[in-house]
């Protein structure tokens, strides 16, 4: 066995020589030069011919047994059994609720009180209300005599709960004093709105000075009210120190920028002149 390795190890003669007076010595060398033989020959077998790997390997009482298949089965899935992993479940598809469903079948209510002065304007243009109120926003309205309020009901046929605020803001609208041609666009459109505020927000005056306020915002025979709502293309009721414009956001700022002007004592003519510069900016921009 050592003479096997010293042809391939010449350098194991050198430690055979030396350990040779030893029996010990050569005995734990002849141990470790035969479990060197058995790995390198393992090592040889297992590279040479990976296929057939012998089971046992003897040296000098040492056995080594491997067992490990000769072939191996490999199992092949084919495109069309596997299962994509990519695919969604379909989407569902829901009816859009109606009103009375998106409440959970609770029936909504609006009421607008009805100041004295505005009895007479109601009962004359009720139809003008009661019309579009009931056939195009599908809403319920009637006028409640004890109370002195209109009531606005939802019903199943209302399309869009949204119906009843448009509703109940142009009953607002027509109480504070606008016509009825001008209120309806609140139905109409979504952007517009009403904003209200006194005279005693924008300057505290009395008296006297109050009523020339009032006369500088209408003008003579209303002509400066008019001149701002055609520029501003907005709506404006003047009822004593409380002002009411209707329109949209933008047109509103315009709008009450001009009436604070006239309140502080600023004349009509430099109001004018200002608001044409900016009504000219404004159709510059769209």
């Amino acid at each position: 066995m050592i003479e096997h390795f010293v042809g391939h190890f010449p350098w194991i003669l050198l430690i055979v020589q030396t350990v040779d007076r030893h029996s010990i010595a050569r005995n734990i060398l002849r141990c470790s030069l035969s479990v060197l033989l058995c790995s390198k020959q393992f090592h040889r077998i297992s590279f040479s011919n990976p296929v057939q790997i012998p089971t046992s390997f003897c040296c000098n009482n040492i056995r080594m047994s491997t067992e490990a298949p000769a072939t191996m089965e490999i199992e092949t899935v084919t495109s069309e059994s596997r299962p994509e992993s990519n695919a969604l479940p379909p989407k569902p598809k829901f009816e859009p609720l109606k009103a009375h469903e998106m409440s959970d079948g609770r029936v909504q209510f609006r009421k607008i009180s009805v100041p004295p002065h505005r009895y007479s304007p109601l009962k004359k243009y009720w139809m003008d209300i009661y019309t579009p109120i009931y056939e195009q926003m599908k809403v319920d309205i009637r006028m409640n005599l004890k109370a002195r309020k209109v009531e606005l009901k939802t019903r199943p046929e209302t399309p869009d709960i949204s119906n009843l605020q448009k509703c109940a803001d142009f009953v607002q609208a027509f109480m504070l004093g606008f016509d009825v041609p001008d209120a309806i666009a609140l139905l109409r459109l979504d952007e517009l709105y009403v904003e209200s505020f006194e005279i005693k927000d924008v300057k505290t005056l009395r008296g006297e000075h109050l009523s020339r306020a009032i006369g500088r915002l209408s003008g003579k025979g209303g002509k400066t009210k008019f001149a701002i709502e055609n520029a501003t293309k907005t709506r404006i009721v003047i009822a004593d120190t409380k002002i009411h414009i209707l329109g949209s956001f933008a047109n509103i700022k315009i709008a009450r920028d001009s009436l604070c002007s006239l309140i502080l004592g600023s004349p009509a003519g430099k109001v004018y002149s200002k608001l044409r510069q900016v009504t000219a900016r404004l159709a510059e921009r769209f």
